[in-house]
């Protein structure tokens, strides 16, 4: 019969090697935040409260949107590189102010601030006016623009958002010039548009079609081809502009993340985007599937943010 001195001794390596294997820290164990960086109403934002339901029901506990507008979608990004790393603060991103925003200004963050856990979708840039504006196609708006340069409003959420550099793009590539006004978020942006105080909405495909038919018509998606979402919707190829470009929107945490956290939240993020029943709320809000897992979207996000510096060094966009 073994002595009472070694079942305690044996005790205590048994709740050493327990300790050992795990984690650190019991989680979720308070509610956990993804940040969004723009006003409620808009495509991010819709995204982010879509995915918090799904995301709480895969970590067991609750997720909540914390909306943090201003700067282009800077504030909000600024506050979750500074937050503590420990899965509880999360931010939803939004391409391509996640590079461009630290390229053109002191952001308060930089793309090296941050976890990357995975890109989940991606919403096509476009053009849209009120149901009873004067623009009919993309056309209308190049011959208004070259006869009255600088004077046709345009909304963006933001200077260096994808809004503001599908304009950039679309004046580089028609010999135009518009007159930008930014916002902060794509929620106020519709009602300026809907409003007349803006002719031209630079809204995402998935934040225009809900609407489209209504009160609001979409003059052009930058697809490279139509959305299977909204095929109706002719291209700004087909209308003569080769412009092509899109929000992209993904997940990621403070630089620092606990490996095990990093690892749950990145499998949850994997699960939920090929959940049929994801798949259908995204279709349903006009926003294509674009699932990356956190390293690859990393090295797609590294690529893209070289063509922007060269960009930003040629001058090609200002605020």
């Amino acid at each position: 019969m073994k002595s009472l001195k070694s079942l305690l001794c044996g005790s205590v390596v048994l709740a050493a090697a327990l300790a050992a294997s795990a984690p650190a820290f019991a989680w979720p164990d308070r509610p956990i935040e993804i940040v969004v960086g723009f006003a409620a109403g808009g495509g991010t934002d819709i995204t982010a409260r879509t995915l918090a339901q799904h995301l709480g029901k895969a970590l067991g506990g609750q997720v909540v949107v914390n909306n943090k507008p201003g700067a282009s979608g800077a504030i909000g990004m600024a506050y979750v590189a500074r937050a503590k790393p420990d899965g509880h603060t999360l931010g939803m991103t939004n391409f391509p102010g996640l590079l461009t925003l630290p390229i053109e200004r002191d952001a308060g963050f930089t793309t090296a601030d941050f976890t990357y856990l995975g890109n989940l979708v991606r919403d096509p840039s476009a053009f849209s006016v009120a149901i009873d504006s004067p623009y009919k196609t993309v056309a209308d708006v190049v011959a208004a623009a070259r006869k009255a340069p600088g004077t046709i409003s345009y909304g963006s959420t933001g200077a260096g958002t994808d809004d503001h550099l599908q304009m950039v793009m679309f004046e580089e590539l028609t010999g135009t010039k518009l007159l930008h006004v930014p916002f902060q978020g794509a929620g106020p942006l519709k009602t300026a548009m809907l409003g007349g105080h803006v002719a031209i909405g630079g809204l995402n495909l998935g934040e225009v079609m809900p609407q489209a038919g209504k009160t609001m018509r979409p003059l052009a998606q930058a697809s490279a081809k139509p959305s299977t979402l909204a095929t109706d919707v002719p291209t700004f190829r087909q209308q003569g502009v080769d412009l092509v470009f899109a929000s992209e929107r993904g997940i990621v945490a403070p630089k620092g993340l606990p490996a095990d956290v990093e690892q749950k939240i990145a499998t949850a993020l994997r699960q939920i985007a090929a959940s049929p029943e994801f798949q259908a709320q995204m279709k349903q809000q006009f926003t294509e599937m674009d699932y990356l897992p956190g390293a690859e979207w990393k090295k797609r996000l590294e690529a893209a943010e070289s063509n922007f510096r060269r960009m930003w060094a040629q001058k090609r966009w200002t605020e």
